[in-house]
Order: structure tokens, then sequence, then C-alpha cells
């Protein structure tokens, strides 16, 4: 992606965790976030091992200070995992991180002799990936209706399916839009700044549960604040805060997720390992967003589809373009990636309908990223006029104001078409398990689309509208 969209975006999310440095991996590219200082470790053996290690190579090195090594977190929690100091956070830059970089070095004979994974950083999961997002949400037009369409049908609070939605929290006044009527969660803590703008990523989780509640009517949503910074968390806190959203409202039946992160590895997140060994042991299907890199590299725990155990419990999803046909320039891609659906320029609800909201225009224009106009990248930004924060820092960047419904795009938003197709088929099949729901549409289903050149299949709601594909017209 372009290098000033990723730094201008990490400022965003630093901005969102000021307490908490932050660097770009691995080490001066950038292709993921994680925290400076620290490494993550199982807890027990594992922990006192790698702290040992640490401490005795950065004790040989003279260039290294060995100090700062020690254990930074409770030894016991619910992950089993724990966080290791191993320098201090406060130096050196965002490019990279030296202690850590030798912290993790210095596992590489240990951890092949063990023939496991010991140590690993301690990543950002976040919404926006590698913090950019496949589509800044854009106005929609008087009287344009939702996209998808919602599906007519009646809900049953005896057989409506659980949907639990780990994003950012509801708008406060999500009530008085009707489509959300069955559903529920946390309150987005801060909607909008000191000026009165809607943050960043704010009705992101909104509009999630909207596009679950339009593809299928009988189900009962809950949506979970987990990511209310920025859309992010860090690795080392993440599967505790999975396992809080199961806890408060049980096991549900579809967990619909649009966040992760990649790390370089082909095993999984050290951070969510105790949460994904228990869901394989409940019913639950996690369905998760392949992310918006535009990259093959695997997304976790998107992922986790493709690994052996986790199979029967995981749901990956890709994003398809506008028309359906053909994979979103923006969506990550592989055979890890189990389906695809429409993933670009959706409509749902992002705000209820008391108050409008304002929203800052931070980024290049959608067209000018979509078709190459000067701004590489594998991102979106929405089609707007005037000034750009990024072009003239001293002029007064444009600004739009929402009344309800939005349009937006990226992988986040094709996860819970899914989640919902597979909430209905349940409900129209009277199937009670949403594993063997998963197995049976993706069997009867007759889509597919071509993603990089590759055949695969494409679930596309009957109510989603196609939009045309093309270069946008001259002078637009």
């Amino acid at each position: 992606m372009a290098p000033r969209r990723f730094h201008e975006q990490f400022e965003q999310i630093q901005r969102s965790m000021p307490d908490v440095p932050l660097a770009m991996g691995p080490d001066d590219s950038a292709e993921f976030i994680y925290e400076k200082g620290h490494v993550l470790v199982r807890d027990g053996e594992d922990a006192a091992l790698v702290e040992d290690t640490v401490r005795a190579h950065f004790t040989a090195q003279p260039e290294l200070v060995q100090d700062h090594v020690r254990r930074a977190s409770p030894r016991t929690n619910r992950s089993g995992i724990t966080r290791i100091q191993v320098g201090d956070p406060g130096e050196g830059d965002r490019g990279g991180d030296r202690p850590v970089a030798h912290a993790l070095r210095a596992l590489r004979e240990v951890e092949g002799r063990a023939g496991r994974r010991l140590v690993s950083r301690n990543h950002l999961v976040s919404i926006a990936v590698n913090s950019c997002p496949g589509d800044e949400p854009v106005p929609v037009g008087q009287g344009e209706g939702l996209n998808p369409a919602p599906v007519e049908g009646t809900w049953d609070a005896d057989s409506a399916v659980g949907v639990l939605v780990v994003d950012t929290g509801l708008m406060n006044d999500f009530r008085s839009s009707p489509l959300l009527a069955h559903t529920d969660g946390d309150l987005q803590l801060q909607e909008c700044d000191d000026d009165g703008v809607l943050q960043q990523y704010v009705g992101h989780g909104t509009f999630i549960a909207g596009l679950v509640a339009a593809v299928a009517p009988n189900t009962s949503i809950t949506v979970r604040n987990t990511l209310n910074d920025a859309g992010a968390i860090l690795e080392s806190e993440f599967g505790e805060k999975l396992f809080e959203a199961v806890d408060e409202g049980g096991w549900p039946d579809i967990l619909s997720l649009s966040a992760g992160t990649s790390n370089g590895r082909t095993d999984g997140l050290l951070g969510i390992e105790a949460f994904m060994r228990e869901l394989r042991l409940q019913r639950t299907l996690l369905v998760a967003a392949a992310g918006n890199n535009g990259s093959a590299t695997p997304f976790w725990p998107a992922a986790y589809a493709d690994l052996p155990d986790y199979q029967d419990s995981v749901l990956s999803v890709g994003a398809l373009r506008a028309d359906g046909e053909y994979g979103a320039c923006f969506s990550n891609h592989g055979a890890w990636v189990k389906v695809y659906a429409p993933g670009e320029r959706l409509t749902s609800v992002l705000t209820g309908f008391e108050r409008p909201v304002p929203y800052v225009y931070q980024h290049s224009t959608y067209d000018a990223c979509r078709y190459g106009f000067g701004y590489s990248c594998t991102c979106q930004s929405p089609r707007h006029t005037g000034v750009l924060s990024e072009q003239d820092p001293g002029a007064k960047p444009d600004q739009v104001t929402f009344d309800g419904h939005a349009h937006w795009s990226g992988t986040s938003f094709a996860t819970p078409l899914v989640a919902g197709m597979i909430s209905a088929h349940m409900s129209a099949q009277a199937e009670n398990d949403p594993r063997v729901a998963r197995y049976k549409m993706l069997a009867a289903a007759s889509g597919f689309a071509e993603v990089r050149g590759a055949h695969v299949p494409a679930l596309r709601p009957t109510t989603w509208r196609p939009v045309p594909v093309g270069p946008p017209a001259a002078g637009s």
C-alpha cells in the first residue's frame, strides 16, 4: 500500500492508544503493527525459558541492555499468555524495534529444537488490517435503498439464530433504525471528537449489524465494542476479550469478526491460541474477514480455516468487487480464503435517524485509488470534492454529513453477509448446527467468481444488487 497512507493511519491508531508505543513490522516493512519493547509468550515453562534466554543473549551483546528484561503482565490468565518486556518502548522510531528483533533472534535455535513456536511479537489486531481501510464510509443519496435490501421474513424469539458481532460498539441512536429492532449490545464509547466530527471506524459495528439483519431477519444480534480504540486491540488482550464476549451472553451460533492481522507465520496467533482451542470444542462457527491487504499472506484468525484442526469451526471470507464477478482489488486471497461475497460499496445503517453526524475525509479519492490515477495502493477511499487533509494540512479538509445510511467497502462487510446467509439457511432448513449449515449451504450453492485468475466459491444474497464497475465519467 502507499507508505504515506499507512503512516497517516498509523498515527490515527497511535493517538487512540497513546500509552502503547507501536512499531511497524516485520523490521522496516509495513505488513503489520506491533507493540514496541515487548514479546508475547505462553505462561509457565515457556515464559521462564524465554525470559532466561533473552536475558542471556542481551548480556552477551555489548550494544543491548538486559536491565529491561522482565515480566510485564500477570503470570496467569485465561488466555494462557504473558508479555515480557525486552527493551525500552520509548526508544527508537516506529520503523522497527531492535530489542524485539534481537529477542526473537535469540529464540530461533531453541524453537528449532523444540519444534514449535515459543515467542511472538505482540501484534495489533485491527479492523483496518495494516491501518488501510477498504473504503471510508460514503453518504447515501436521497431515497437510495439498502444494498442488500432487507429480506422479507419474521422474527421469532424461540427460533432466532444468535449472532455475536465483535467489533466497535453500536451508535447511541441505533434503536431508531427499524432494521436493528432485534439488535443489542455495547454502545460506542465516544462517537465524535471535540469538534463533533465522527471518529474513525465509529459506526462500523452498527453497519455490520445492519447487514446481518438485512440478510437474515430471524436473528438475534449482539454487538460488542471490543475494538473500541479506532477498531484495534493488542493481541495480548484480544483472547481475554473474546472469552469475555462469549461469557457475557453464552457461545452464539455464529461469531462474526471483521478484524485480524498477518504475522508472517502459518500457525496462527499466540494470543488467541486458548480461545481457538475452546472454540473448537463448541458448536459456534467463527466467520472471519480475510483482510484488505490485497495479499495472499495468511491473515489471522480467518486463516485458521485452512488449518486441519479448525476447518470445521472457522470460515474465512474474502470480498467481491461491486459487480460481483471478480475479487475486490483490496481483498486478501489465496487457498486459505474459503468463500467470497460482495464487499464493495454495500449500503447499510451507519447511524440511527435521530441526528445527522459529520465526518471529515482524510485520504485520496475512491476513484483515484480504484483506477490508479496517481495513487498506488490496494485500498479505497470515497469520491468527493474539495481539499484533502493530506494535500494541505493548513486548509479545512472536506466534510460530509451522514443521515442514517452509508456506502462502505471491505472484507469487513462481506463477512456479515456470509454470517447472515448461514443464519438464514439455518432458519429456512430448521438446522440447529451452524457448522453443518455452512457445509450444506456451500454444497448447494452454485455461485462462483474469479479472483486473481482462480475460480472460487461465491455467495451473493438474493436481495443484493450489483453496481456497475468502470472508470469515472470525465469531470467527476
